[in-house]
């Protein structure tokens, strides 16, 4: 029986994006029966990768000795699939090998870029490439357009959206329960994130808290809690921390409204999770997130604060015109995107590469 090596040691990262990416997909992928292959998962913890995907796969250890060319891989799978561009292990010998890009958004200046390491890297996972697969259509305009890209076969395979329900325990509570009306956003608090705009928006939003789920630990969580401070809305804004599956569905159930400004995305699974809950979605209209949230998204243009206030208000006024219809076109729209019908993808591309 052939196999396939699923290079997936980001998996044990599961508050981060690349960790969702894998954990959704392999767990999809298991409910497949797929007679001509069996796929290998490579991972650190394997007693944990063995109790939640069981007999569907057979298992590697990883080490992190195995980014360097001396400890690669050395058995020869009949397909390697890298599950982000990032990764710096790669196999020892030249086999059928598959990319999934998932953005290239931290390329802020593209000319000074151009001589980095993770270029080259990323360059080179293009050039061994068989086949690319690419999270959205932006992630694949954009590799084409800093980048020298093989004439293989490429496909764009949405992500799903993991939330496939908005149940709660009975009684649940979070550790912060809001007092106000609020307004919801998630991700670790980076500059790319863009958490700061809601920040200088919330003055103008006298009725609203502000809560953020997601890592804030980081110096721009430090530098945003400072001007929260300058601007005096500092009592209304949470950091709340990386939360729970069960804290997450309470936010998106309970917020008024969801914004999420980020200034590059390459999908922006937050955007749809919303969305199942029938909530109002604030955006950006940039990269990808306009992609993924259709004609559904209320969309800043820029990031001055008046402005945004001014499309979050009549934003707000349309959806609680609609409400029914737009929360109806909201839920069909997360539904739209499905792990299950992601890996059923996956594993076509899988089988066109190794029946070759």
């Amino acid at each position: 029986m052939k196999t396939v090596f699923l290079e997936s040691h980001n998996i044990k990262n599961l508050y981060f994006g690349f960790g969702q990416f894998n954990y959704h997909l392999i767990k999809a992928l298991a409910k497949i029966e797929h007679p001509d292959y069996k796929i290998v998962l490579h991972g650190k913890d394997i007693d944990w990768l063995k109790k939640e995907f069981g007999a569907s796969f057979n298992y590697k250890k990883s080490f992190s000795l195995r980014r360097y060319a001396p400890f690669r891989i050395r058995k020869k799978y009949d397909l390697w699939h890298s599950l982000n561009q990032n990764i710096k292990i790669e196999p020892y010998h030249d086999i059928p090998y598959l990319l999934t890009v998932h953005n290239i958004t931290h390329i802020k200046n593209p000319d000074s870029y151009l001589h980095e390491k993770v270029h080259q890297r990323f360059q080179n996972k293009l050039n061994r490439s068989t086949a690319i697969t690419y999270i959205s259509e932006f992630a694949k305009q954009s590799t084409h357009q800093y980048f020298n890209v093989p004439n293989v076969p490429e496909h764009v395979i949405y992500n799903g959206n993991p939330l496939t329900n908005v149940n709660l325990p009975d009684n649940f509570e979070p550790p912060l329960v809001p007092q106000k009306p609020f307004l919801f956003s998630i991700g670790q608090i980076t500059a790319r994130k863009n958490f700061i705009s809601l920040v200088r928006m919330l003055p103008m939003l006298k009725d609203f808290q502000l809560i953020i789920g997601g890592k804030n630990t980081t110096e721009t969580a430090h530098e945003l809690m400072e001007e929260a401070e300058k601007l005096g809305v500092k009592d209304r804004i949470f950091l709340i921390g990386n939360i729970s599956e069960n804290q997450k569905k309470y936010y998106y159930k309970k917020c008024d409204a969801f914004v999420f400004p980020s200034l590059r995305e390459g999908f922006g699974l937050p955007v749809i999770e919303a969305m199942l809950f029938g909530k109002p979605v604030f955006t950006s209209n940039n990269t990808s997130l306009p992609e993924i949230g259709g004609k559904i998204a209320y969309y800043w243009d820029h990031y001055n604060p008046e402005y945004m206030a001014q499309v979050f208000n009549k934003g707000m006024q349309h959806f609680s015109e609609h409400k029914e219809e737009l929360q109806k076109k909201s839920i069909e729209r997360a539904n739209h995107f499905n792990w299950d019908a992601a890996a059923q993808q996956y594993a076509q591309v899988y089988q066109s590469i190794i029946s070759k």
